[in-house]
């Protein structure tokens, strides 16, 4: 019987540099050759530490509880693709939810998700923030390399025409939040000081805005965060106190022990069962009750 490579801290914490840092694909190898003992072990661990598109879905395209359509609507110039899922069924207009993709882009674990908040009695839009750009490649390395590529303030606009949009479509009652992951948190928290008009926003792992912006956020917000993740978590205490002293309603969890990313179940090294079960719980009854 293979025994299953042992992962450490220290891998997943070079496996962030590289896809979040300066670390290139190369460096990230030798790196992990060194921790793993051989270019052999590094091999084997690598896949399990990055996501796997042939993860199982939790919510299946082909549920029949839900209807999953492809769209495409303009944000100024620019066409947009977007992946709009909403409940098979509902007695009448329901909420909106925007759900922002981690830096690998609109990708089938994205989309998932999508599925999951229709599940849960969301009409949700997955937009692809890469739609400018050709869309998201299956490439997730050329994806990451695409994202470091936009620029902040136009796809903060590109965000909100995206709120904008949907608030207005077929089926929802005007009230939109906004749900993102890594990248897509710190776009969640871009979103929330630049659209008077968010009801709601949820952050996963996500950069935290300038202090000084957070006294233009109206929406409320919940952010998520892994134990383990120094390099983001460092923001933490200056967005508390900036949202404590611009009264912005807010709510922060800090769950102890796992690490960035906890909520990708298609990453076996970094999904935390427990922590993502525990935040989606909260984030549902959050937006439920801020949306409904």
């Amino acid at each position: 019987m293979t025994k299953t490579p042992a992962i450490t801290q220290a891998m997943i914490n070079a496996y962030d540099e590289y896809t979040h840092l300066t670390l290139d694909r190369r460096g990230f190898m030798q790196k992990l050759t060194g921790l793993a003992g051989s270019a052999a072990a590094a091999a084997a661990i690598a896949p399990m530490l990055a996501a796997s598109n042939a993860q199982a879905a939790i919510v299946p395209e082909t549920d029949a509880a839900i209807e999953a359509v492809w769209t495409t609507y303009k944000v100024g110039e620019t066409e947009v693709k977007g992946y709009l899922v909403r409940p098979a069924q509902a007695d009448g207009p329901l909420p909106g939810v925007v759900v922002i993709h981690e830096n690998r882009g609109l990708n089938a674990h994205i989309q998932d998700v999508a599925r999951r908040f229709a599940k849960a009695g969301f009409v949700a839009l997955a937009p692809d923030f890469l739609s400018g750009a050709g869309g998201t490649p299956p490439d997730e390395d050329k994806a990451r390399e695409l994202i470091g590529t936009l620029d902040p303030a136009a796809t903060t606009t590109l965000a909100k025409g995206s709120a904008d949009w949907l608030a207005k479509a077929e089926g929802v009652n005007g009230k939109v939040g906004a749900v993102g992951f890594c990248w897509g948190g710190g776009l969640v928290n871009d979103l929330a000081v630049a659209d008077p008009a968010l009801a709601a926003g949820v952050a996963y792992y996500g950069r935290q805005p300038k202090a000084e912006d957070v006294p233009k956020i109206k929406a409320a917000v919940m952010l998520h965060y892994g134990g383990l993740d120094e390099r983001i978590n460092a923001g933490i205490p200056a967005y508390r106190a900036a949202l404590e002293k611009a009264g912005v309603e807010h709510e922060i969890f800090v769950y102890d022990g796992v690490n960035h990313a906890f909520n990708n179940d298609t990453s076996a090294a970094r999904y935390d069962k427990a922590a993502s079960d525990l935040a989606w719980e909260r984030t549902t009854s959050f937006l439920k009750a801020k949306l409904g």
